[in-house]
């Protein structure tokens, strides 16, 4: 993979996570609105926002190859229906005083990018990894052992985004053309349900507040630039590197949580954090010293 495709990788990395990782705010001033109906806002606004944002940089050529393959868009259905499900468990989990533990999530996800990349990518486990990996499995069963809980929301979010970063890196589609396509399968379901099945104080729009209907039409922004940068790293880079920045986007979470939001750190989740914490202190320094390795490889065959 050449230098300036990397280049490009990292910084569409670096910009996806910090998004994310400062979204939950976005959430938090929506609160009012039920998890099912910030959802199907996320789906609508960002199905239209993709359409026009097509439209202006005049890339329908891209999506028009892609819906050329129909293996690819049925496999986009896939990934929609995966990331739908990260949004709706992860927009729950910020407003209902869980983003502790979707941090805790997030931290894990750059484990399980090492894991899928050997079993999917035939990408190679080095010993290190393997510790670390290990070390994040003891986290999650001694949580489990000692305190008779396990971290479901945590666990559903990092394997649910793991599996959709692994399909999208392996379809290799566009991420202008990906993120349309996954819009529009779930665009239909999204409007039977907040205009044909929603009934709540906010699912009228008319009789909600401007600034409101403002907030609601950002989520169709707050999620298709983070997630389109996303997949443009992920064709960039290799999955276990993609991972490797995402704990910019779960330690701004962690900070939001607990410093601006008032969550605390209970025995079970301190537990698991701690483990999940050495986990990626002894991953990040595997990957430090394989670079170091391989910038002297390459020096000396030069």
């Amino acid at each position: 993979m050449d230098t300036q495709q990397t280049r490009q990788g990292i910084g569409f990395a670096l910009g996806a996570y910090f998004i994310w990782g400062i979204a939950p705010a976005y959430f938090k001033l929506v609160k009012t609105v039920p998890p099912t109906e910030i959802m199907t806002h996320r789906v609508i606004w960002s199905a239209l926002f993709m359409l026009v944002l097509i439209s202006l940089s005049r890339s329908w050529t891209q999506v028009r190859s892609v819906l050329a393959q129909p293996k690819k868009v049925l496999l986009l259905a896939l990934t929609a229906v995966t990331i739908g499900g990260n949004w709706l468990l992860f927009i729950w989990a910020v407003n209902n005083q869980h983003m502790l533990e979707a941090s805790l999530g997030y931290f894990i996800n750059p484990l399980i990018n090492v894991v899928l990349g050997m079993l999917f990518l035939r990408e190679r486990f080095r010993r290190l990894q393997w510790l670390a990996v290990l070390l994040a499995a003891i986290g999650v069963l001694v949580q489990l052992w000692q305190f008779g809980s396990v971290p479901l929301i945590a666990l559903g979010l990092a394997l649910s985004f793991a599996f959709y970063g692994l399909v999208r890196k392996k379809i290799q589609v566009d991420a202008q053309s990906g993120m349309l396509i996954e819009t529009l399968w779930l665009f239909p379901l999204a409007a039977i349900y907040l205009f044909g099945v929603a009934d709540t104080p906010t699912s009228h729009l008319s009789a909600n507040p401007l600034s409101l209907n403002l907030k609601l039409v950002a989520a169709g922004i707050v999620t298709t630039i983070p997630l389109m940068l996303f997949a443009a790293a992920c064709t960039r880079l290799r999955l276990s590197t993609v991972g490797f920045f995402q704990y910019l986007g779960p330690t701004l979470m962690f900070l939001l949580a607990v410093l601006f939001y008032g969550e605390t750190i209970t025995p079970d989740k301190m537990v698991t954090f701690a483990f999940i914490w050495l986990a990626l202190a002894v991953f990040i320094f595997d990957a430090v010293v394989a670079t170091l390795r391989s910038r002297r490889a390459i020096k000396r065959t030069a």
